[in-house]
């Protein structure tokens, strides 16, 4: 499962806020998390639904066969959450027997009619309703009250909102809507026969093996999954979408979208073919399922979610042209699910506290995907990415990779299992060597094909094939927890022809032991001496005939650790960008040069640094220049002006615009007035933004023709900040409807303070209701895996800050009463 979003500048913003407000909860580090008990095992499951959009109800009849798993047994128990529950029976032929059972809303007991001893098979059948939206809430749920099955505006009330129902398992929530033993080292195979109106098309686990129209107007389809997975991976999709089709090796890949994205469908996810080649190749291990399709669902409480061979997305995954020339963003997160049809799907986590072996190989596969379309500096930003975020989040280094201690199941989908464990598993490629990494994962998968797996079985087939302990890199990795803290010193002895690099480990409790790379550069020459470090403060020292023109600690930037590096000078960090290179090598330079400004050799790196061949280091560049230093402007204004026109990349050239606002030149607006009317919605808000600088006057004349017109992304965000700044009454509804119509993530997070900063603005009560309402709602929509750390700042800085404002406006309004009631109103809102 891939998170909600990443969210990265806004949590990273409010760190420090979270940690005045959070309070750890020691009664978790009580509780060990066993591995859930086989007793019975599951075999085969058939599911007949039918479902009332009315009542958001379905009506469900399964057969459940199931077996022993060692010892006889004459009880069951299933998972059933929330369910009326009409009969219990036993399944003999033809014949269904009524069998005892008790049911407490969250399990039935059922009694056999005999012991069964292993090997032998039984059938159960259980009639049923399932009330998701009238479950109890309360206790261990997934991602926002994880209710299992979603009946989305199902009786159409909501304005342009499709009908759909879709389903979300993982962790333990199938068993809302199918009686299961809902845990994931259960594995079934499955059929499910869904009747659902004849206008919708349904989507589900294996293959769609025939569909019959019923006298009803409904219609029946058979979906078929010949192949065992755990229940949390069963699915039902039904709606009204588009499917379009395309084939690898024999096999169906279809994206299942709403009708307007059907004509950029293959744009959004056509790559999928690639990337399943791209996995064989890389895991020795064919596509293992009878087909891949891939959903995009309303209102989806996660990111997006593997369902075996029937992958769902959030609403987000659907861009229009527009947005796609501004770059895929949802093409991580699809090669992510389905990396997963390998890790997660084909090889499951025994149990949620070994989470890691589904979803820290997930995290990896978006900086392999990367790597291998787009090159090694795309593959290194997005491990770069997210180790920072996992760095930038201090209370996830007080836990384990591997844990069997946690509050919630939920609990385990954070930054540890996901950037942590990825970034562990990099490590692991660059010290086992390719070759030794994948033929390893190879033997992970098949021996434990169809079943489970857990941290031990990874270590033990990574030992078989290398031939290489690797006990001391788990232990450390996956049963410690926290990251090496290094301060790295360079020094350079002229007498005794060395260089010396100290290194001392400044984090609590033991030194990790780390294999590190450090390249000693004369001009382009470099030697490597391949070290191992394992103590808190150690010293290396390298025989070096003349003072090296670069040390460089970590060359191939593979570390998990937070590094503080002394002793390096300008002409070193110029010498790291332009000979050792890579990409974290020249983000480092980048940002060292940042900070010296007054240094003309600072300065040209930065403009040779315009035009880097990566595009998310000119973008960098633009951000770190510091306009306010005249030498700066004046050297930086040609280069940023041909960025600004020429840049092949709409989000560099995006970032130049906003620079060029700077420069009050007639040939400069000329670009900037032009560039609103850009196909790229990047471009085209950046330089809305721009205009708004230098004339605020046209850029709302702009911003009014464009909100006439369908417009997404950062345009979408540039007419609301314009809207924002002249705070007019008769712009107040584009602005919050724009806004209601974000998904949650980043992007409405981001426009958050335009919400806000209008709320300030504006003088009419009810106006200003509306505003915080929807900021309010924007807090609903947190999900759960975000609220500890997002609702301080929705809270303490957005609503509390307009209420701050409101005070000092009160004393000098003409209207006092209606500011007070404002404010009365504001801080009713604040939790």
């Amino acid at each position: 499962m891939k998170k909600a979003s990443r969210l990265s500048v806004v949590l990273l913003l409010t760190v420090v806020i979270v940690h005045s407000y959070a309070q750890s909860d020691s009664a978790a580090q009580g509780i060990y998390r066993a591995s859930a008990e086989k007793i019975n095992n599951l075999v085969h499951t058939k599911l007949e639904a039918r479902f009332d959009y009315e009542k958001s109800y379905m009506y469900g009849k399964v057969w459940i066969t199931l077996e022993p798993h060692f010892y006889s047994t004459d009880s069951l128990t299933l998972d059933a959450k929330g369910m009326e529950i009409k009969a219990v029976g036993l399944v003999k032929g033809t014949v269904t027997a009524p069998l005892k059972y008790r049911y407490d809303g969250q399990q039935i007991q059922v009694k056999l009619n005999k012991s069964y001893k292993r090997g032998e098979q039984y059938k159960i059948y259980i009639d049923y309703v399932a009330k998701p939206d009238e479950m109890a809430k309360g206790g261990s749920a997934a991602i926002n009250d994880n209710k299992g099955l979603y009946f989305i505006n199902p009786r159409g009330e909501e304005k342009d909102k499709p009908t759909q129902i879709w389903t979300q398992g993982e962790t333990e929530s199938t068993s809302v809507w199918c009686p299961t033993i809902d845990k994931p080292n259960q594995k079934s195979t499955q059929e499910f026969f869904l009747v659902v109106p004849s206008k919708y098309v349904t989507l589900s686990n294996g293959k769609l093996l025939q569909q019959q129209k019923n006298a009803d107007g409904t219609r029946t389809d058979y979906w078929k999954m010949d192949l065992p997975h755990a229940p949390y991976l069963f699915f039902m999709g039904v709606g009204d979408f588009a499917v379009v089709r395309e084939m690898y090796k024999g096999k169906e890949v279809s994206y299942y979208v709403e009708k307007e994205y059907a004509g950029v469908a293959k744009k959004i996810f056509g790559n999928t073919p690639e990337m399943i080649s791209f996995f064989e190749r890389i895991t020795g291990v064919n596509y293992p399922w009878i087909k891949y399709s891939q959903m995009v669902g309303r209102d989806f409480v996660s990111g997006a979610m593997e369902n075996t061979t029937a992958t769902l997305h959030k609403e987000d995954a659907q861009q229009d042209s527009r947005q796609l020339l501004d770059g895929n963003a949802w093409e991580s997160t699809i090669a992510h699910e389905l990396f997963h049809h390998w890790f997660g799907d084909y090889v499951t986590a025994e149990s949620w506290s070994n989470l890691t072996v589904n979803e820290s190989f997930a995290n990896l596969s978006q900086v392999l995907w990367n790597e291998y379309k787009y090159g090694k500096d795309a593959g290194d930003a997005e491990n770069y990415e997210d180790m920072r975020q996992y760095l930038g989040s201090p209370e996830e280094a007080k836990k384990n990779l591997v844990r069997f201690y946690y509050k919630e199941r939920e609990d385990m989908f954070d930054l540890v299992s996901y950037n942590k464990g990825g970034r562990i598993l990099n490590m692991l490629r660059n010290f086992l060597g390719e070759e030794a990494f994948y033929k390893g994962l190879n033997l992970y998968l098949t021996s434990n094909k169809f079943k489970t797996g857990e941290a031990h079985q990874l270590r033990l087939a990574l030992e078989e094939v290398s031939g290489k302990d690797l006990n001391w890199f788990f232990n450390q990795w996956y049963f410690g927890s926290g990251h090496p803290k290094l301060d790295i010193r360079y020094s350079y002895d002229e007498a005794g022809k060395t260089v010396a690099v100290h290194v001392k480990q400044t984090q609590e409790g033991a030194a990790f032991i780390l294999p590190v790379a450090i390249d000693v550069y004369q001009g382009n020459a470099k030697l490597r001496h391949n070290v191992w470090i394992k103590s808190k403060d150690q010293t290396f020292t390298f025989s070096a005939a003349a003072r090296p023109d670069l040390v460089n600690f970590d060359g191939d930037k593979i570390l998990l650790a937070e590094k503080h590096e002394t002793g390096r000078s300008l002409a070193e960090y110029i010498h790291l960008y332009k000979v050792a290179g890579n990409y974290v090598d020249r983000r480092e330079a980048i940002t060292a040069c940042a900070g010296m400004q007054d240094s003309l050799p600072a300065v040209e790196l930065l403009k040779t640094a315009l035009r880097d061949k990566y595009h998310g280091l000119r973008i960098l560049a633009v951000q770190s220049l510091d306009f306010k230093k005249e030498i700066v402007k004046q050297l930086m204004e040609t280069t940023i002006f041909e960025v600004a026109k020429g840049d092949q990349k709409p989000t560099v050239r995006a970032e130049a615009l906003m620079a060029l606002s700077l420069y009050d030149k007639p040939i400069y607006r000329e670009l900037v007035q032009r560039s609103v009317n850009d196909s790229s919605y990047s471009v085209a808000g950046a330089a809305l933004l721009a205009l708004n600088e230098a004339d605020k006057a046209q850029a709302y004349t702009e911003a009014k023709k464009l909100s006439a017109l369908t417009v997404k992304g950062k345009l979408g965000g540039a007419i609301c900040n314009v809207f924002a700044g002249n705070a007019r009454q008769e712009d107040l509804a584009y602005v919050l409807d724009w806004y209601d119509a974000l998904p949650f993530g980043e992007s409405k997070l981001e426009n958050a303070n335009a919400i806000a900063y209008y709320a300030i603005q504006l003088t009419e009560t009810a106006s200003v209701k509306k505003a915080v309402d929807a900021l309010v709602k924007m807090r609903e929509e947190i999900p759960a895996a975000y609220r500890q750390n997002l609702l301080p700042y929705i809270n303490q800085v957005l609503l509390k800050t307009i209420a701050t404002q409101k005070t000092a406006l009160k004393n000098v309004a003409s209207n006092p009463e209606d500011i007070q009631a404002q404010i009365e109103y504001i801080n009713s809102k604040i939790q």
